[in-house]
């Protein structure tokens, strides 16, 4: 059998379009503890963010999905990965420009809103360019070829929270949070400006590309009947579990709570995640007696890696979006919401140590430069996060000790050599360590746990993504899109650990012990996964 070469020059202009998607996200870890000041608003109030923006990746997906069984027709595949991307791309600079409408009006909810149509662009670009990147080359080496546009990813995550954090703060330690309600939005307005002229730049240059071909799906996958009444049953009780939380604040945004109603609210919230939970069990369990009308949701490899990237995305968006509120505590450094920016970017700078280290095995190199690279690439990244976060104005020696961190990843990554269900076990169980001690230390060592929770995720992703839609033939691109709608990770498990760490008993410290439930389910899915890929005479490793 030939091996497939891989499309360099297409590769090389795709990659263009991860550094924003990380580039907003991890931003959005800045402007919550900023907006939590600015509009006076609690803990979970200020995860409204992380719930708008990661919502809008599962409605964007289910559209498409819904859209196209009702039409018989896999949209994204008619129109062509390269098409849908740039559809993708225009529609997130309707969103910027919603979002400078709204800073202009000095409003949240708009913001909210803003942040929401961007998000649904980064939905389709997610659904057509995620497949696309494993078709232009050997489909073994797909997670080696997402790594590399997850390095790319990695470096938006890297620049957005410094970037932004110098928009909203100007400079690194001269707002404290009483100042912050005094703030002017205007350098928003300018930011988002910038973004979205370059949004529209590179839809432009990606559809005058000739280098990028046009994608074109042909196949059709069967109705898949079942599947949709399924996801759409569990929007709707997800629906029903959000409204009370959400219409007992009428968006009237205040630190003053009504008495009595906190656990009823997280009882709301943990019905949302048991709609999620539940649901996806379900069709797992009844495609498994009856594969009609369930599609791509027939593949057990499928079902329970839209769960595996549903818990994923959330405890990665979680920790970066509550570790504001972890460090303003006094055991924990007691910063203020400027003085953060270091640590929210090296979490996710952790993102892009270990991405950059999975991007080496995308190109031909001998296995000499390559172990070379392994150990040299990590720090040179980790590198370029202290450099950038440095000529930015902050302070970052409370993180020269943070190679000790990067040197069990690097043990790791030898110790996995690149076999997807291998690593994913691995990296689970250094993020569920990495929690462990974070619950269990106060100062620099439970904040360097959380961080190293960034260098565990990195390289989930990829793993979780080729080895969920290995085998899947025509309906792979559905496949796909099941993945991306449970992005939706990122919109329901912050929040419940924002409520989580309002409820006294608790607290933000102890609110991460969700993020070790998630790191758990990880490891079980790298078991799983690998078990069942055998049995359908599929072996990744």
């Amino acid at each position: 059998m030939t091996k497939q070469e891989t499309n360099y020059s297409a590769l090389t202009t795709l990659t263009t379009v991860f550094f924003f998607w990380g580039f907003i996200a991890a931003g959005n870890s800045i402007f919550i503890p900023f907006c939590k000041n600015y509009f006076s608003l609690d803990q979970f109030q200020s995860q409204l963010i992380d719930f708008a923006f990661y919502l809008a990746y599962f409605l964007g997906a289910l559209g498409l999905f819904v859209v196209g069984s009702r039409k018989n027709k896999d949209i994204v595949g008619s129109w062509g990965y390269k098409k849908s991307t740039v559809y993708g791309l225009l529609f997130s600079a309707l969103g910027a420009g919603t979002m400078i409408v709204s800073v202009y009006l000095n409003t949240f909810t708009g913001m909210l809103l803003g942040l929401f149509i961007v998000a649904l662009g980064f939905s389709l670009q997610q659904t057509s360019t995620n497949p696309f990147m494993i078709a232009l080359g050997d489909p073994k080496t797909g997670s080696n070829r997402i790594n590399l546009g997850g390095a790319i990813n990695s470096l938006g995550t890297t620049l957005g929270p410094i970037i932004i954090a110098l928009a909203l703060f100007g400079s690194a330690a001269a707002v404290n949070d009483d100042m912050i309600a005094s703030l002017s939005l205007s350098k928003v307005i300018v930011l988002y400006g910038a973004v979205g002229l370059l949004f529209i730049a590179l839809a432009t240059i990606l559809s005058k590309s000739k280098s990028v071909p046009a994608g074109i799906s042909e196949e059709t996958p069967e109705k898949a009947n079942q599947a949709m009444l399924t996801l759409l049953a569990m929007t709707v009780l997800l629906a029903a579990c959000f409204a009370p939380v959400f219409n007992s604040y009428r968006f009237e945004f205040s630190e003053v709570e009504m008495p009595g109603v906190e656990m009823t609210r997280m009882l709301w919230l943990a019905g949302g995640l048991a709609v999620i939970v539940t649901g996806i069990l379900f069709a797992h369990f009844k495609s498994s007696r009856n594969a009609t009308g369930w599609g791509a949701m027939k593949y057990p490899q499928l079902t329970l890696g839209m769960l595996a990237i549903f818990v994923y995305v959330g405890v990665e968006v979680a920790i970066g979006s509550n570790l504001g509120e972890f460090l303003k505590q006094p055991e924990f450094g007691g910063f203020e919401s400027s003085q953060i920016t270091p640590f929210v970017a090296m979490f996710w700078g952790s993102l892009m140590i270990g991405r950059w280290v999975g991007a080496v095995n995308v190109f031909p190199l001998t296995s000499i430069q390559k172990n070379v690279l392994k150990f040299v690439v990590p720090f040179v990244a980790f590198g370029v996060v202290m450099g950038a976060t440095y000529l930015a104005g902050y302070d970052i020696s409370a993180l020269k000790w943070y190679f000790l961190c990067i040197l069990v990843q690097i043990a790791a990554f030898f110790l996995t050599k690149d076999k997807p269900a291998f690593t994913l076990s691995v990296f689970g169980l250094m993020g569920l360590i990495s929690i462990i001690i974070a619950l269990n230390t106060t100062g620099l060592v439970a904040v360097y746990a959380l961080l190293a929770c960034g260098l565990a995720c990195s390289i989930m992703w990829p793993c979780i993504f080729s080895l969920a839609i290995a085998g899947l033939g025509k309906y792979t691109t559905q496949g796909s899109a099941f993945l991306v709608m449970m992005i939706l990770g990122g919109a329901i498990i912050p929040p419940i650990q924002g409520k989580l760490a309002d409820i006294e008993s608790v607290g933000i410290q102890n609110s991460f012990a969700l993020g070790g439930l998630c790191f758990a389910y990880l490891v079980y899915y790298a078991w799983f996964v690998k078990r069942s890929l055998n049995k359908q005479g599929l072996n990744f490793e």
